[in-house]
């Protein structure tokens, strides 16, 4: 039982948790956009608002494939409207974020000689054992 209640508590499972709650409820928010405002404005520019009742008929089977449009162009206006209102706003953001955040300061540099990856204050390198002029580390800015 204690192993269960940690399993639980660990902090990726209750991450996990959090981020289907939140997914499921922008899940609704969006699909509810598409269905009371997209798709109502796509209606009244096109004839046509529900394909639902579409069908054909081959050798006595009828095929309904009204459904499948209708559920065709739903799908595709809410990754339309994911990516502009959700995806390009977040991307842009990173990229402001990204802007101001300062470089971070290199801990290593390459060895002369077999151009592996040493600490900048190493006199020899751990894997050819070639000795190695150490570098002053920069001072936090």
């Amino acid at each position: 039982m204690q192993d269960f209640e940690s399993f639980l508590l660990r902090g990726n499972v209750v991450d996990l948790a959090v981020g289907v709650v939140i997914g499921v409820a922008f899940n609704n928010v969006v699909t509810a956009l598409v269905k009371d405002l997209i798709t109502p404005l796509i209606a009244a520019l096109g004839a046509q608002p529900d394909f639902g009742g579409m069908s054909f008929t081959v050798n006595g089977s009828r095929f309904r494939y009204g459904d499948f449009v209708d559920s065709l162009i739903s799908f595709l206006m809410i990754a339309v409207v994911v990516f502009f209102l959700v995806v390009k706003p977040m991307n842009r953001l990173v990229s402001l974020s990204e802007r101001f955040r300062k470089p971070s300061v290199p801990t290593t540099r390459e060895c002369t000689e077999c151009l592996s990856k040493i600490p900048l204050q190493a006199r020899r390198c751990a894997y050819c054992a070639s000795p190695q002029v150490p570098e002053e580390a920069p001072a936090p800015a």
